[in-house]
């Protein structure tokens, strides 16, 4: 989905990694993690993401995924599979098929992951370059790299405080809001749109409330909620914010001394331009 639709999101990450010394190797014939399959056919979703863990067994390399629903589903899989003995052995004859074994010598890993303990937050604070002194911004998490809990493992879903301190780590002031731990409607949109609008609305609503200039995110589908579908939501209600949406990686190659063009600023849907006044910079 993310070189389809949020190709930003790839382009900007892609960048800060080379700039950070991480070597990122594409995972050659990777199919959907199969997320979306769960509720209707879950034992194909299971076989799905045990290819893709297959492969990345093969590289010697951890799976560093950018999408929260990729990581989220790609680590209970992969839980369930080295507790479950029946489950990966069916799965297992599935993927024999195609001459695919999942063993389970891989982690899964977000790429936020990667920055905090591979990088770690006093380097990146050390590699910033550009000052972005007077950007007021709202990180935003997502849902499925938090939650669930005791599965994911990353930290309290309750009481977030990584993505700031990355966030922070780029010289701009994080703000706190309303729903910031709440699910911003993505999952819901082809079910019952008015109400998926109606969360982002809320969300939206609260951040602004909360002065920020901009959301940061690093889930792909909460960034089309809250950027391609902010314009939706207001039509819908007759409303108007205005609220630039980046990635992450986006607001870290800025900081990093990237030109806004190199990270994939122009793709935003929202407009950008008062973030880039702020800091100095033209589009």
């Amino acid at each position: 989905m993310i070189p389809h639709k949020e190709n930003s999101y790839e382009l900007s990450a892609r960048k800060v990694a080379e700039r950070l010394g991480i070597q990122l190797v594409d995972l050659k014939g990777a199919n959907c993690c199969g997320l979306n399959l769960g509720p209707i056919d879950y034992l194909t979703s299971v076989v799905l993401a045990a290819r893709d863990l297959s492969l990345a067994e093969e590289t010697g390399c951890d799976l560093v995924t950018l999408c929260n629903g990729c990581f989220g589903h790609l680590t209970k899989v992969r839980g369930e599979l080295l507790r479950n003995q029946e489950l990966r052995e069916s799965v297992n004859t599935i993927l024999n098929e195609v001459h695919r074994e999942f063993k389970g010598r891989c982690e899964v890993r977000h790429f936020v992951q990667v920055l905090l303990r591979d990088v770690g937050v006093s380097k990146i604070r050390e590699m910033v370059t550009r000052s972005m002194k007077g950007l007021r911004v709202a990180p935003y998490y997502g849902c499925h790299i938090v939650k669930p809990s005791d599965e994911i493992g990353f930290e309290n879903p309750e009481e977030t405080t990584l993505l700031d301190s990355l966030v922070k780590a780029t010289g701009v002031k994080c703000v706190v809001f309303i729903g910031k731990n709440a699910c911003c409607g993505a999952p819901i949109v082809g079910v019952d749109e008015k109400l998926s609008l109606k969360i982002a609305r809320d969300k939206l609503i609260h951040i602004k409330k909360a002065d920020a200039e901009a959301v940061v995110t690093i889930c792909p589908f909460c960034h089309l909620q809250l950027d391609l579908n902010q314009l939706a939501v207001e039509e819908e209600f007759s409303e108007t914010y205005q609220i630039p949406v980046l990635h992450y990686t986006q607001l870290l190659g800025l900081a990093l001394g990237f030109a806004p063009d190199e990270l994939g600023l122009s793709e935003n849907r929202v407009p950008i331009d008062h973030v880039l006044s702020i800091l100095h910079l033209s589009g």
